[in-house]
């Protein structure tokens, strides 16, 4: 909370607090990824359901519809990822960039080119948006739509014939060796160790890196030969999620006692996995609980030979049941069920071991002198500003997830109150627009939202229910 002071304790050790830290560039590369996914997912599922329905092994085999499928995975999505990749770089130019070099990649490749697509649409955004900037301002009037036109068919000429010689074949044989390794792990039953990787990373908001970036493009490969993939599972399970949120409900202190009903629901049937982060990162020794849940679930649904037929978008067990395919719901529900209860049980062996009471009266009383120093300084700066509040931007890593339930959450909050004239709005965290005059964010997230709004104030939570940040945001607004 002691932002200021942080900072100026960094910079009395010659710490640059502008530079982002690894774990920031990390976390802003992965909402890249989600964001080049994210507003696909629908074709994804739609793509996962026709799959479950239509092929051979379908719940309703047809063998006409299920000849959509193949031409969808390796055209229609691969060509919508590059599209949208190429438009986040690029605009609409490098949308159209992104798909004449997608094109090179999919005629070449002998495998659905999630990952290439992933690859040559920010690549061609990129291109294009290089060469606009060099030739700004040196097109004759009258010239620019036919320099427009004629430097994007060439460029994109050249960039189809790159990615069909040069860049598909390195990306397949990266994946080859991605999907080797994984295959292996799958062969000597070693792939629950996977979730001492993907649970600390969750933690860390590099969920997305891992599961959009490595876990959904391998999934879908899998998906196309035989119908589901347990890729889709090993990182997205929401049993883990849910045992340590019913640990917290029986065993924990406090606040965490009385919040973590409300976050279970959201987490478990709204998929918002998020809510579960600050309890762990809370009590850092209940990632115990959270690998042996997630190495669990993973070795049930090996057992079971189970999986989904595409990535469950948000990862809510309604998601994980829409998407199981015929003869899997056993070995998807007892996974997730397994998961879930071996959870449960170490994360309450580990908070019943915790004799910390006392500490936590202590600690109390200092977040509530930080509090109260805090909001000392937020009184000043308003005071000094002496602007009128228009627009609160919450914001997190993809702009989808825990950002929207937050901003639902605080304008829910706002007309309880009476308060009228202030939009609140969610969005990514590079996305949030520059009229903004506060910017809400989780702690774990802060020094990613400093980094892309330097002059704005951000005001940062640990909780997306009830966080003193907000109360106090609540009161300020209502002095106001």
């Amino acid at each position: 909370m002691n932002d200021m002071a942080d900072a100026a304790h960094a910079k009395d050790n010659g710490v640059d607090t502008n530079t982002p830290s690894t774990r920031a560039k990390v976390q802003a590369f992965g909402g890249f990824l989600t964001n080049m996914v994210l507003p696909n997912i629908g074709a994804f599922i739609a793509w996962g359901l026709l799959t479950a329905l239509f092929i051979p092994t379908g719940w309703i085999p047809n063998e006409e519809l299920a000849q959509i499928v193949d031409p969808a995975i390796n055209y229609l999505l691969p060509l919508l990822l590059a599209i949208t990749g190429g438009r986040m770089v690029g605009g609409q130019r490098g949308a159209v960039m992104g798909a004449i070099g997608a094109i090179g990649l999919i005629v070449g490749a002998d495998i659905p080119m999630f990952l290439g697509a992933m690859v040559i649409g920010p690549l061609g955004g990129l291109i294009i948006k290089k060469f606009d900037k060099i030739i700004e301002n040196r097109v004759p009037a009258g010239f620019e739509m036919i320099v427009n036109n004629f430097s994007l068919g060439i460029l994109g000429f050249l960039l189809m014939i790159l990615s069909f010689y040069f860049i598909g074949p390195t990306i397949e044989s990266a994946n080859n060796l991605v999907t080797a390794a994984i295959e292996a792990l799958v062969a000597t039953g070693l792939l629950p160790l996977l979730s001492l990787i993907n649970e600390p990373a969750k933690v860390l908001f590099l969920n997305n890196v891992i599961d959009q970036g490595i876990y959904y493009p391998l999934g879908m490969q899998a998906s196309a030969e035989v119908g589901k993939s347990i890729y889709f599972t090993v990182a997205s399970n929401p049993g883990p999620g849910l045992g340590l949120l019913l640990a917290f409900t029986f065993f924990g202190k406090k606040t965490a006692r009385r919040t973590a009903p409300g976050a279970m629901i959201i987490h478990f049937l709204g998929g918002i996995h998020e809510l579960y982060f600050p309890y762990v990162l809370m009590k850092p020794l209940t990632i115990i609980g959270m690998i042996a849940g997630g190495m669990s679930g993973i070795a049930v649904f090996s057992l079971f030979d189970a999986g989904l037929t595409a990535g469950p978008s948000p990862g809510s067990i309604i998601a994980y049941l829409g998407l199981t395919p015929k003869g899997n719901f056993i070995g998807i529900i007892a996974g997730v069920l397994v998961a879930a209860v071996v959870t449960f049980l170490v994360t309450a062996f580990i908070l019943k071991l915790d004799r910390s009471s006392d500490e936590e009266d202590i600690s109390a009383s200092v977040e509530k002198s930080k509090a109260m120093k805090q909001a000392g300084k937020e009184a000043s700066a308003t005071r000094q500003k002496n602007e009128e509040i228009n627009t609160i931007s919450f914001v997190c890593d993809a702009g989808a997830g825990s950002s929207a339930m937050g901003a639902t959450t605080f304008r829910k909050k706002l007309q309880k109150n009476d308060i009228e004239g202030l939009e609140v709005k969610h969005y990514r965290i590079e996305d949030a627009p520059q009229h903004s005059d506060i910017i809400v964010v989780h702690e774990d997230l802060q020094e990613r939202a400093k980094g892309a709004h330097p002059d704005k104030e951000i005001i940062t939570i640990e909780n997306y229910l009830n966080d003193p940040a907000l109360e106090r945001l609540m009161e300020r607004l209502k002095k106001e």
